[in-house]
């Protein structure tokens, strides 16, 4: 990425995982996204961790560190190239809702993001008394991704919709340090809310203590490379 506009460090990261019928998910999409899958199933995640150090690129300060969970799922577009979808963000920072004007689905609430001995519970309730959760997992020892595994973490690129139109936001980060996780216990409303029905699959988490030096581009509407090899 030549030219990014904010850089940041995603922090002590939760993912939990469960599996859906592609259409059940297609159905949430907007027109120029299909549903991406991994042996059949589509796959929607509710992330935990600490936004740390965000800033714009050049600038010596940057924002106290805040807790965030996003609700998000894997797409694809016309030129099938792969990236994330969000369904809904949670974020304890005031000033992010901000970047609805850019399509992010933001949402403040009240959010924790805690250890509590070898547990790490993360919290959260949308002001006004919507959508909640509380996940706790387990870390573990450090993992040999499966190709399962970096298929559910790693996407370079989030698509948004901003009146009708598609934009995508590039992203550069090291890949994630994974490790295996236990799920002690994963309650939350989230989902539902964005319109999807309970998954009937059981979760796969995975903890990570983190990125630093994350790099966001700017948004740029999406164009789509035709047959004849021009843009539409």
């Amino acid at each position: 990425m030549r030219a990014p506009v904010l850089r940041a460090g995603w922090l002590t990261q939760a993912f939990v995982h469960r599996a859906y019928s592609p259409g059940e998910v297609q159905r949430l999409l907007p027109r120029g996204l299909e549903v991406d899958t991994f042996d059949g199933a589509a796959w929607v995640g509710v992330t935990a961790f600490v936004m740390a150090g965000v800033r714009p690129q050049g600038s010596p300060l940057g924002l106290p560190s805040f807790a965030e969970t996003n609700l998000r799922t894997y797409v694809r577009d016309r030129d099938g190239r792969d990236g994330l979808r969000f369904l809904s963000v949670e974020v304890a920072c005031p000033v992010m809702p901000a970047a609805r004007a850019v399509g992010v689905p933001y949402h403040l609430g009240r959010l924790t993001v805690a250890r509590d001995g070898e547990t790490l519970t993360c919290t959260g309730i949308r002001h006004g008394g919507g959508p909640r959760h509380d996940l706790a997992v387990r870390p573990g020892a450090p993992l040999r991704p499966t190709p399962r595994d970096v298929w559910l973490t790693s996407r370079w690129r989030a698509y948004t919709r901003r009146f009708g139109a598609l934009r995508e936001t590039p992203v550069e980060h090291a890949p994630w340090p994974l490790r295996t996780a236990r799920l002690e216990r994963a309650e939350e409303t989230l989902t539902r809310a964005a319109g999807l029905p309970p998954s009937g699959s059981e979760p796969i988490a995975h903890f990570s203590d983190g990125v630093r030096g994350v790099r966001l581009g700017v948004p740029r509407p999406l164009r789509h490379t035709s047959p004849e090899g021009g843009s539409r």
